[in-house]
């Protein structure tokens, strides 16, 4: 028998194994999140995001330089408003945070690949991804209870809408709701054309898990639910089937591509999304995903490039398309 199988002889070399390579991963592929908030000049770190700032719009300019420099796919921009209410209205405010990121990137940087998040909860001073019931048979809950106050689904559509067309105006390539609203993604597509944005495409995170890997952006977009949670319109982390079911129903109502968040535990979602959906699937790499392993990193208990690049290469060979990453930035630095 043969000393070298195979699979060992084309092992064995790093031109040979790069040769045969099946998963493919480029920079072009990845999308940077951006946080952009109120002021000028600021620059602040996020504490349990190590690497990831929130920036001003002037800030925002200088990280759009470096992605558009390294060859990323694009950015995504959250905004932190300088003031909240109960109905978000900053979302879709002209001069509203995003909507400025937005118009200084385009002009500065046309070629760049500018997506928004379309969502409620980084205005609303609740924290909820869309309207609450106000009268008083709605529950009562406090922070950290189980109790969620009754979102307002309905009535929420509209505003997301408005934010979509808003964002639309200001440039935005692509409107990204993440909010988890049922019937959304129809509501925004006939807002985007009765304003002329036909257009423009709508990435829809139709399979948004409630899951415990958002806790550090919430910190960073100030977005963390006031009383309750998000279970009761965010996806139950034991549910598949239902996954495929929010894909296609917003595949009907006009989504151009979807969205599986988180991405490292919801592997088996990706693969399935892209086996039968048949457009383009993104994943988010989400905060806590990445922190786990800066913070591993940090410990010297993991190697941060190793171990990132393998987790961007195992959602990539999921199945998805476009990985949604806090590290595109470092993986494109060694490439």
């Amino acid at each position: 028998m043969d000393d070298f199988f195979r699979g060992r002889r084309l092992r064995r070399t790093s031109g040979l194994r790069r040769l045969v390579r099946e998963t493919r991963l480029s920079p072009e592929q990845l999308v940077l999140p951006l946080f952009v908030e109120e002021g000028e000049g600021v620059r602040r770190p996020v504490p349990s995001m190590p690497g990831v700032e929130r920036t001003s719009v002037d800030g925002l300019l200088d990280d759009a330089r470096e992605v558009v420099e390294l060859g990323l796919g694009g950015v995504i921009l959250f905004g932190i408003p300088r003031a909240k209410d109960e109905v978000g209205s900053g979302a879709w405010a002209t001069d509203g945070v995003v909507q400025r990121g937005v118009r200084a990137l385009k002009e500065s940087f046309p070629q760049l690949v500018v997506i928004t998040d379309v969502c409620l909860c980084e205005y609303t001073s609740h924290g909820h991804c869309g309207l609450l019931e106000a009268d008083a048979s709605a529950p009562s809950a406090t922070a950290g209870s189980t109790a969620d106050p009754r979102v307002r689904n309905d009535a929420t559509l509209e505003l997301l809408a408005r934010t979509a067309a808003s964002h639309a105006r200001a440039g935005a390539d692509v409107v990204a709701p993440s909010d988890m609203m049922d019937g959304r993604i129809g509501a925004i597509r006939e807002g985007l054309n009765r304003e002329g944005f036909h257009h423009v495409p709508i990435l829809s995170y139709a399979a948004k898990y409630a899951s415990a890997f958002y806790g550090p952006f919430r910190d960073a977009a100030d977005s963390t639910p006031m009383a309750g949670d998000r279970r009761g319109y965010q996806m139950d982390p034991a549910n598949s089937d239902e996954a495929l079911r929010e894909v296609w129903a917003d595949l009907d109502e006009g989504a151009d591509m979807v969205m599986v968040k988180p991405a490292l535990a919801c592997l088996d979602i990706i693969h399935r999304v892209h086996r039968e959906a048949g457009v383009p699937v993104a994943a988010y790499h989400v905060s806590g995903e990445y922190a786990a392993i800066m913070a591993a990193a940090e410990r010297g208990w993991l190697d941060q490039e190793a171990a990132m690049t393998e987790a961007l290469l195992a959602i990539r060979r999921a199945g998805a398309d476009i990985i949604v990453t806090y590290w595109a930035r470092q993986f494109a630095r060694t490439r």
